[in-house]
């Protein structure tokens, strides 16, 4: 009986440990600090293991900063916004495969309509682009991601009745492409989430509004600029998708829409390749359990994390969704953006509201998940180069593309260059460290000569 009551007890605080909700900053504690941190805030694991976001507010000019946060919530601000370099970036950031970090303004810049910018990890700003709220489009709210062939894609808000969003593409020299303009009409209004890049090269992405049934959207565009809708939202399935889509482990999609379902407060919804849309998960209209406005992350674990405005879950991909946190005013309230997944395995994020000065907190959820690695980018020829992000790396590592051995370079205990070796096959990057060994967290794609 003592016995079984140990298990029992090593078992709650097993699961306990393994769910652990921390604050690591109070934005606004300080002159200059970032606050209010909104959507899509994305967050960057930077070389050297630190994390990287954007606030749209905060900053000396309080119009907005981008900052550097360690794991343990130490906080610098690298740059403050002024207007003319942009400002309202709310965006958060993308680390690109040249060490830079990529984002966009909502406002200012050159024409009021926001910007497209690039900065070293030092904090040092170039604007590739000022929107000019035409056919380029106007209000940036997500950061561009970079696309396996190394240019960057991204969309444009708009606020009706003139402006209804655009997709784009950008060099990294800021060379600039439209590669679609929303009507309004059926093709839906204000694609404000980051796109995904698919395992078929294609761009997906949602729009918030509009569209045949007025709720929204999800449409797929190419390099070149052919865009297709891929779904109409019908309230039943969802309504008002603000966040973008994820492509999961399992090829289908997942992602969420702000409002409709069962209770109309929103829902999790999967697509799969053919795009059949199903709801996995109506959120309830009580406890604070609906209005998602952040996306989703697959996890290690296979699973999916997200936010609710006032809930943190998880989700299989079979739709049990389990509560791991409940957001309240002196932990942080109003999680608008995205969680992250560090290489040591812990998930990080924000919250717009609450904390100390409630203007929002970053914190930390340890669901008990294992160190591993990742990489820029999915895919190469042998001989091409890799560039992978973890930790407890050293000059005798030994780096495998799905168990053949690769050269490498160590740069920092956080970083290694690796060359694809010849022989390779597509299937996970492993990494030995003193501590173990590290596998990534999604597959690697091997192209032949």
């Amino acid at each position: 009986m003592k016995l079984l009551t140990l298990f029992l007890l090593l078992a709650v605080s097993t699961s306990l440990s393994a769910q652990t909700y921390k604050v690591l900053r109070n934005f606004g504690i300080k002159n200059g600090d970032p606050s209010h941190p909104s959507a899509a805030g994305i967050i960057a694991q930077s070389r050297g293991g630190y994390l990287f976001s954007t606030s749209g507010e905060g900053g000396s000019n309080d119009l907005g900063s981008a900052f550097k946060i360690t794991s343990s919530g130490s906080l610098e601000v690298l740059h403050s916004f002024n207007g003319s370099d942009g400002e309202n970036s709310a965006s958060g950031l993308t680390l690109a495969s040249d060490g830079q970090y990529y984002g966009t303004t909502r406002q200012g810049g050159a024409f009021g309509y926001g910007s497209v910018f690039k900065m070293t990890q030092e904090g040092v700003i170039t604007t590739l682009y000022d929107f000019q709220g035409g056919a380029d489009g106007a209000y940036p709210t997500a950061p561009p991601i970079e696309s396996e062939a190394g240019q960057f894609y991204g969309t444009t808000e708009g606020q009706g009745p003139t402006y209804f969003g655009s997709v784009y593409k950008i060099t990294k020299y800021g060379d600039f492409t439209v590669l679609h303009t929303f009507t309004g009409g059926d093709d839906g209004e204000d694609p404000s989430a980051p796109l995904v890049q698919g395992t078929d090269y294609l761009f997906y992405g949602t729009a918030t509004y509009r569209g045949a049934n007025g709720a929204g959207t999800i449409f797929r565009v190419s390099a070149s600029g052919d865009f297709k809708v891929l779904y109409d939202f019908d309230v039943r399935h969802g309504e008002f998708p603000t966040s973008g889509l994820i492509q999961a482990s399992d090829g289908n999609f997942y992602g969420v829409t702000f409002e409709g379902g069962a209770d109309g407060v929103g829902v999790v919804f999967k697509m799969t390749p053919g795009h059949a849309v199903t709801v996995l998960h109506s959120f309830e209209n009580k406890n604070g359990g609906g209005f998602p406005s952040g996306g989703l992350v697959q996890a290690t674990d296979g699973n999916l994390y997200g936010t609710t405005d006032n809930l943190l879950f998880r989700i299989t991909t079979s739709g049990k969704l389990t509560v791991l946190h409940n957001f309240v005013p002196n932990t942080g309230v109003s999680p608008y953006d995205t969680l992250t997944q560090h290489t040591n395995g812990i998930l990080y994020g924000t919250t717009r509201y609450g904390g100390t000065k409630d203007d929002g907190v970053f914190y930390s959820l340890n669901a008990g998940l294992k160190p591993f690695v990742t990489y820029l980018s999915t895919y190469g020829r042998p001989g091409a180069l890799v560039q992978i992000l973890g930790q407890g790396f050293s000059e005798t590592s030994q780096v495998l593309f799905n168990g053949t051995p690769a050269s490498f370079k160590f740069v920092y205990p956080t970083y290694i260059r690796a060359t694809v070796p010849d022989g390779a096959t597509t299937g996970p990057i492993s990494v030995t460290t003193a501590n173990g060994t590290l596998t990534s967290n999604k597959v690697f794609i091997v192209h032949s000569q």
